[in-house]
Formats: structure tokens, C-alpha cells, sequence
């Protein structure tokens, strides 16, 4: 019987696998590489088409393949994306470029929040909208999925919201900074652009299009933003014990408990791993990671994040997105304005005196 459960299962996995190598081969084309429109991106809407033209086929058996896709190698994607961080990239800015990212998630994270319960929005949805518009796109949102263990269809609309206005914006600061609109030294641009672009792609396809300068500049200080998903995944997980303590008052006090998300501390740990390898190959005997390793590395990290993607859409059809309705994207558009504004300004004041 625990065979044939695991056979099902399988099923579910490689189903999930096809449909991330169909995200891989359509991202290779042109068009998606010159719009820096990651593989995960992809993934999530082909999933969703599947749930909304295919999954009423889908043998009940393969649903929990699919579901350890979306949470399971979900995890391991996330601890692997440590590997594309070092703690090197935080000398390499300096204190502007972490107060400013500091400032950005804080206040995003929070002042999104409150914003989306005055829209009247449900709490998951507006901390997830929230949380990936403040840290770094789709992976933020994903770990606080896992911290919080929110129904993937308000995962899949936090993710749009940070697909359409991230790639606004990776269009909008090139012409904004080479038509003179936003009036910042190179140092300044990269600081503003990597402080408040949404996703890590959308990052490096700005840098590319500003220039090899701002470029570097950009990618670091995003990348910093990037393990600033640790302590807010922390927080979360207090947060989301807090609030179950309140709804289950007098209930199992099971409720209450906090949900700890070890993955961010195997996250961490990578990053740790990462910087001592990078640092052993400065010696002049280098013994770290070779290059081509950490480029393995990154491409498996970058298909278990799609096989997620591709499952938490397969979860997703379009009636729940009609449920959320249209003040998710409200909320996104409005901490959007905020990214562009208060970006500017911090970039533009602050980062200058502390540099």
C-alpha cells in the first residue's frame, strides 16, 4: 500500500517536473530573456492553465505529488537560493545600501499591511502582497507561504501583483534615469533601483539596461534585500502564532504555537557556506566551489523554485482569482508608488550621507 501510495505520488512530481521543462524551454527563448522573464514566472502560468483547462483530468491519487511540490522542494528552493548570496555583498555597499533596504522592507512590510486591512482585505493576502513587493518578488512570497501556510490561490495572486508592477518598473527606471527624470549619481540609481525593484531578475535586467556600473550596484544591493527574507520570516512565523492565539481563543492551544521556518535557517546557513567558498577562492590555492558548481547549483535551485511555481498554479483557478478581486492590486499599486516616491527620496537624501 506504501508503494503504491509513493507511485501516485511520483506521478504528481513528474508531472510537475514536465511542466517546469516546458517553463524552461519557452523562458530560453529570445523574447523572455530580453524581458528578463524568469522560468518560475512562466511556470506559475502554465500551471494555471492546467487548473483551468486540464486538472478536472487529473486523477485524484497524483494531488499529493503536486502538493509536496509546493511545499516540500518549495523549502529545499529556497534554502538553495542562499547559494546566490554572500556576506562579501554586504561589505560591498556599505551602510547606505543596508539602511536604505532596511527602511524599504520595514515600512513596506507594515505600512502594506495596514493599508491592505483598510482595504479591507484578508490578512494573508495582504501580508503576502505585501512581503514580496518589500523583500524580492516571488521568492518572498513563497517563503511566507511557508511560514504561514496560506491557500496557494492568494499565493498565486501576490505573485502577479509583483509580476506586473516589478516589470513596470524594470522598464520605467532606464528611461526614467537616462532622460534625466531621476536626477541621482550612478551610486545613487543603483541604490534606488535595487532598493525597491520587486524581483531579482527584474533587477539584472534594469542594471543591464543602465549600465555596467549601476548594474553592479543594483544586483548587490538587492541581493541584500534577499536575505533580509530571513528575519522577516521570522517575525512572520511570531506573527502568524499571534494571530492563531486570537482566532482560537479557548480552542486547542496547538493554535498558538509558533511555526518556526527551519528552511530560512538552512538559508542562512548556505549563504554562510557560499561566502567562505568565495573567500577560499581569493587564496592562491583555491579550494571552494568552483564556478561551474555554483552554476549548477543555481540552475537546479531555479527548477525546484519553477516545479513550485508550476504546482502552486496548478492549485489556482481563475474563480478564485475573481474571489480575491481587484484590491490585491490595488495594494500593489499603492506600495508601487511608494517604492518609486520613497525610494527616490532615500536614495537621493539619506544614502548620500552615509556613503
Amino acid at each position: 500500500m506504501f508503494s503504491q501510495k509513493r507511485g501516485h505520488m511520483l506521478h504528481g512530481v513528474l508531472l510537475i517536473a514536465l511542466f517546469s521543462c516546458a517553463a524552461f524551454y519557452i523562458g530560453s527563448a529570445h523574447v523572455f530573456t530580453a524581458l528578463s522573464i524568469s522560468p518560475l514566472i512562466i511556470g506559475i502560468i502554465l500551471g494555471m492553465i492546467y487548473a483551468n483547462l486540464l486538472r478536472m483530468h487529473l486523477p485524484e491519487t497524483w494531488v499529493p505529488g503536486i502538493q509536496f511540490c509546493s511545499k516540500r522542494l518549495l523549502r529545499i528552493g529556497i534554502i538553495l537560493y542562499g547559494f546566490r548570496l554572500t556576506f562579501q555583498d554586504i561589505a560591498a555597499v556599505g551602510v547606505a545600501g543596508v539602511t536604505v533596504d532596511a527602511i524599504i522592507v520595514a515600512v513596506t512590510i507594515v505600512g502594506g499591511y495596514f493599508v491592505g486591512r483598510a482595504l479591507k482585505m484578508d490578512k494573508d493576502t495582504a501580508m503576502l502582497v505585501s512581503i514580496g513587493s518589500g523583500v524580492c518578488g516571488a521568492a518572498a512570497v513563497l517563503g511566507a507561504e511557508a511560514t504561514m501556510k496560506s491557500k496557494p490561490y492568494k499565493t498565486a495572486v501576490a505573485v502577479a501583483t509583483v509580476v506586473i508592477f516589478g516589470t513596470v518598473a524594470m522598464f520605467l527606471y532606464p528611461v526614467g534615469f537616462q532622460s534625466g527624470l531621476l536626477d541621482l549619481t550612478p551610486a545613487e540609481m543603483g541604490i534606488f533601483s535595487g532598493s525597491t525593484l520587486h524581483e531579482v531578475a527584474h533587477a539584472v535586467g534594469a542594471g543591464n539596461a543602465l549600465g555596467s556600473d549601476i548594474a553592479s550596484t543594483t544586483v548587490i544591493v538587492k541581493m541584500i534585500r534577499v536575505m533580509m527574507l530571513v528575519p522577516v520570516l521570522l517575525l512572520l512565523g511570531v506573527w502568524a502564532a499571534r494571530r492563531a492565539r486570537v482566532v482560537g481563543a479557548g480552542a486547542s492551544a496547538e493554535k498558538g504555537k509558533v511555526t518556526v521556518p527551519w528552511f530560512a535557517f538552512g538559508f542562512l546557513l548556505v549563504i554562510g557556506i557560499n561566502s567562505l567558498s568565495v573567500y577560499l577562492n581569493t587564496l592562491s590555492t583555491p579550494v571552494g566551489i568552483p564556478a561551474w558548481g555554483s552554476d549548477l547549483i543555481n540552475y537546479v535551485d531555479t527548477f525546484l523554485l519553477t516545479m513550485a511555481m508550476v504546482a502552486l498554479g496548478a492549485e489556482t483557478s481563475f474563480d478564485k482569482f475573481k474571489k480575491a478581486g481587484a484590491k490585491p492590486f490595488i495594494l500593489a499599486g499603492i506600495l508601487f508608488v511608494w517604492l518609486v516616491g520613497g525610494g527616490y527620496v532615500l536614495a537621493k537624501y539619506l544614502a548620500p550621507a552615509l556613503m
